[in-house]
């Protein structure tokens, strides 16, 4: 007869058997082993990536000098810091139909508005969303920009009576796109790369406006392009339709990034002539900061086997590409070492990306005593049979890395806001500015809003903090881009 007393793996699993001492001293060996290395590696990761106070005001504060060496000469800091070309912003005054084609990854989108000014706002929208042909992704430029122009031309001829066109008019376009782009105006840019698994040939270094707008004359299309944004600066433009206030917008979803509204007389590699508003939407690609941010040996493991090692840290510490990928990674390494999940590591567990962010955030909503979607989760995704202590340990190493995310994302908004704060001496922190936040990580997992609130309420303190708003926009890249191709159209207008 043996006599089995059992703990959390936190603090190991102890047996004591009368078996011979062959068979059983090595299963008190491994039992011990596990009290320390399940402990030991959750309390290091812990540690590792903990955001006390001081940590997350270092990275707001390098945030802002890295802001501040980017706008000063290209290349002077990880921040890009891209001059948008968006120099007026929507008002609510726009009027008319006007079209946004949104080109992000493998689905792209076409939409319409009708905009009826201060009065009626948004009369009337359609959408429309479509896959891109997984042979396009590696054909030509002609190709893919051929199949848009033709969706785009049979998307218009759906338009319903809701919608009307001045007489004379041409159909314009605010044309997101999500790929790396030098752009030289509102309404052109050069394509740097094609990212996100397309290879198309024939597109870098060329306009991609001009490759549309070709495209769309040989479909016999009459439209043109009349403003060329990122989807962040979409965002930003979505929100300002109506709320004034709105200074900053932020995406938080499979990637990140900011943008905010900067003084043109604050950004010394502007060459040429001012806009007349005196203003810009300026392009963070805050993504690459890496000034300050506190990692584990997890990050580092992750970093080294991706794409582009040495670049993107922040992105990849605080956007839901990453999140579920390194707590995986934690997990197999507790597992292996610590025997969180019996004495082998599950082959599924051990598949990069298997265990995915939404997974994670659906984890952490399990508030029932036996964690039954927990294990459920871990069964279904990781292959794993976990006990209710290791399913508590499953939880607390996915928060330490939540917690992490949320709370640098909310230092580097702070880092942005404090930049804004120093050159207007005073405009920001003491009246209402609002920051429009987008994306799935963002809108679907509370913890991680959580902590980014309770980094920027710590960092500005509960008087200031309670002038900046952070608040949801969903999907306002869409109609951003349809607004800022009504501020930047051909016609005359009193917008």
């Amino acid at each position: 007869m043996s006599v089995a007393a059992t703990t959390s793996p936190a603090i190991g699993t102890l047996y004591v058997s009368p078996s011979p001492r062959s068979r059983g001293m090595p299963r008190v060996t491994m039992a011990l082993r596990s009290v320390v290395s399940v402990g030991s590696i959750l309390t290091k990761l812990q540690q590792d990536c903990a955001t006390p106070l001081p940590v997350i005001r270092h990275v707001a504060d390098s945030m802002t000098a890295d802001m501040r060496a980017g706008l000063a000469v290209d290349g002077g800091s990880n921040l890009k810091m891209i001059l948008s070309y968006v120099d007026s912003l929507p008002s609510g005054n726009e009027k008319g139909l006007f079209y946004a084609l949104d080109l992000g990854g493998t689905n792209f989108r076409a939409l319409r508005v009708q905009l009826g000014g201060k009065e009626e706002r948004v009369v009337a929208t359609e959408f429309e969303q479509l896959s891109i042909p997984r042979e396009l992704m590696f054909g030509t430029s002609e190709e893919l920009f051929d199949f848009i122009a033709s969706t785009l031309a049979g998307f218009a001829e759906k338009e319903s009576k809701k919608f009307h066109l001045p007489h004379g008019r041409q159909r314009e376009i605010g044309f997101t796109f999500s790929f790396p782009v030098k752009q030289t105006s509102i309404d052109s840019g050069i394509l740097m790369k094609w990212t996100k698994g397309f290879a198309v040939s024939g597109t870098a270094g060329r306009d991609v406006v001009a490759c549309l707008n070709e495209a769309m004359e040989r479909q016999g299309l009459d439209m043109r392009v009349s403003a060329l944004v990122n989807d962040t600066v979409g965002t930003l433009a979505g929100a300002r339709y109506w709320d004034d206030d709105v200074m900053v917008a932020v995406i938080l979803g499979t990637g990140t990034n900011a943008c905010y509204v900067e003084r043109t007389d604050c950004i010394p590699k502007l060459q040429g002539p001012k806009s007349s508003s005196g203003r810009t939407i300026i392009n963070t690609e805050w993504g690459a900061f890496s000034d300050g941010i506190p990692l584990t040996v997890f990050d580092r493991d992750m970093d080294a086997a991706s794409i582009n090692p040495g670049e993107q840290i922040f992105e990849k510490t605080i956007s839901g590409m990453y999140l579920g990928e390194i707590a995986r990674r934690a997990l197999v390494t507790m597992a292996g070492e610590g025997s969180l999940f019996g004495r082998a590591v599950p082959n599924k567990l051990s598949t990069p990306f298997a265990l995915r962010t939404p997974d994670i955030c659906a984890m952490q909503q399990d508030n029932s005593d036996d964690l039954q979607a927990v294990g459920s989760i871990l069964h279904n995704v990781a292959g794993v049979e976990s006990s209710l202590s290791a399913r508590k340990i499953v939880l607390e190493v996915c928060d330490a890395f939540v917690k992490r995310g949320g709370r640098l994302a909310g230092a580097g908004i702070v880092g942005i806001l404090q930049k804004m704060e120093e050159d207007s001496k005073g405009t920001i922190f003491n009246k209402r500015t609002v920051v429009a936040m987008d994306g799935g990580l963002y809108e679907h997992y509370p913890q991680y809003r959580s902590y980014l609130q309770d980094a920027v309420t710590e960092l500005l303190g509960p008087e200031i903090s309670k002038n900046i708003v952070i608040e949801h926009s969903k999907d306002g890249s869409g109609i951003g881009a349809a607004l800022l191709a009504a501020t930047n159209s051909k016609y005359d207008h009193d917008f």
